[in-house]
């Protein structure tokens, strides 16, 4: 059952996805070139693929259960805050992460998120700025570059370049922080896993889902029969499951990751709180660091209401984590790798040496690098979403992800106009109700469901 792409090419990323986790996957490579293609052939193969054990020696616990998690976490878990953020911080948040979004929107194409011809992508990034008189990157991204004569690069023509833009438009990264804005509003606390898959299926068409989420999608209907049979916690937790991970090679990619701000802002000040809800969603369609990077990024948002130091907001993600997952040992790297960087291009250029082995939209190599922008930047907002798009990779997520940090970190009297005055209050999201809003009624409503979730 092939949703994103073909299932020779699900099997080809399955077998890397299977590596990363452990398992030793010596001769599929080899035995997919000469299976005969047919769909028969195939499936054998990827069911053999997916029965692998993890080999003993795997050096990392990956649990994907909330209690697994929380058993393999640092002990040490603060409070949450008794500090109440005001509006101002939540329209900050909205529109950091519009703004960093918009800014990485046009260069979310291949060249600049993977390389080319052996350049790396935040090369490419470097260039088109450069190219067009605009690095340091001081505005959105422009819609012509001398990088189009010299390497062949087109950024995506949409609204978001810095000729056209005129409000936020619609964009996975937008979609699913209204998402949770609503599944917060109709549910608060009372919901699970199950009720953002018919969030799903009601709010979200088939076409504007993307790999771990688009596979999950074509799951869920098969789901639906499955669960009418199944009585007990262990029968239904079988088919989620099967939901997450059948002919899922993505479940490790940033999917997860990009959907949780809209229950960070619900849970301002409180991480852990913001944490468990990322797991509740991230479960649908993800699993170990795909989960991993939601509720790292979750309890970092909800965090930076409260906590300005950036060290501090980072260890608040880390907290929710397991200790000795690949996700966490990632995150110390990136950091050890921006306490030593020269300058920005020094750092960008180490952080992708360091994890480009990765996809370019895995959850592990996004995260470490919207690390290093954040700890880079300091309390700079400019420098925090222009360095983490300049990284390459998933260039929106990214300047979405850090936007949202910062934004909800520096409040949005403090954020700089040359950034939010062009998105002129409106946002289009493609969910009903939400194409077009006012981002400060996103904001508002954000701010109004913290406000009950804390009472």
């Amino acid at each position: 059952m092939a949703g994103w792409t073909s299932l020779e090419k699900l099997l080809r990323f399955e077998i890397t996805q299977r590596t990363e986790e452990g398992c030793k996957t010596e001769g599929y490579k080899e035995m997919l070139e000469a299976s005969p293609k047919d769909e028969a052939s195939l499936n054998q193969l990827y069911d053999s693929l997916m029965a692998l054990p993890i080999d003993e020696s795997f050096p990392y616990q990956e649990p994907s259960d909330l209690d697994g998690i929380r058993r393999e976490r640092p002990e040490q878990q603060p409070a949450p805050a008794s500090a109440s953020p005001s509006y101002d911080f939540f329209l900050g948040a909205w529109l950091g992460r519009s703004a960093g979004c918009a800014l990485g929107k046009p260069v979310e194409a291949g060249p600049f998120m993977g390389g080319q011809n052996g350049i790396p992508g935040w090369k490419m990034v470097y260039e088109w700025f450069a190219g067009a008189g605009a690095y340091p990157i001081h505005t959105y991204t422009p819609g012509s570059s001398s990088a189009e004569q010299v390497y062949g690069l087109r950024v995506n023509p949409n609204h978001s370049l810095r000729e056209t833009i005129q409000y936020m438009e619609t964009d996975d990264d937008i979609r699913y922080t209204v998402l949770g804005l609503i599944l917060m509003e109709q549910k608060g606390l009372q919901w699970d896993t199950w009720d953002v898959g018919n969030l799903w299926l009601t709010h979200l068409p088939y076409h504007l889902v993307c790999t771990a989420e688009r596979q999950a999608y074509l799951n869920l209907p098969f789901a639906h029969d499955r669960l009418a049979t199944s009585t007990t916690p262990q029968e239904r937790q079988a088919v989620l499951d099967w939901v997450r991970t059948y002919r899922n090679p993505y479940r490790e990619w940033i999917g997860a990751q990009i959907r949780v701000d809209g229950y960070a802002y619900a849970a301002a000040g409180n991480p852990e709180l913001a944490a468990e809800l990322a797991w509740r969603d991230a479960s649908l369609s993800h699993v170990k660091n795909g989960i991993y990077g939601a509720m790292y990024c979750s309890a970092m948002i909800a965090a930076a209401f409260v906590e300005k130091d950036t060290e501090s907001i980072i260890q608040a993600g880390l907290r929710q984590i397991p200790r000795n997952c690949r996700l966490a040992h990632d995150i110390q790297k990136a950091m050890e790798i921006t306490a030593s960087a020269k300058d920005e291009l020094d750092l960008v250029s180490k952080i992708w040496d360091a994890f480009c082995h990765y996809d370019p939209v895995h959850t592990n190599n996004n995260a470490a690098l919207c690390t290093a922008a954040l700890l880079y930047a300091g309390d700079d907002f400019e420098k925090a979403i222009t360095t983490a798009v300049l990284g390459g990779w998933d260039t929106d997520c990214n300047g979405a992800t850090v936007g949202s940090i910062m934004g909800a970190k520096l409040g949005a009297s403090n954020l700089p106009k040359n950034w939010t005055e062009p998105l002129h209050d409106t946002l289009y999201s493609a969910i009903p109700g939400f194409h077009p809003i006012a981002i400060s009624e996103c904001a508002k409503r954000s701010y109004e469901t913290y406000q009950k979730i804390k009472g």
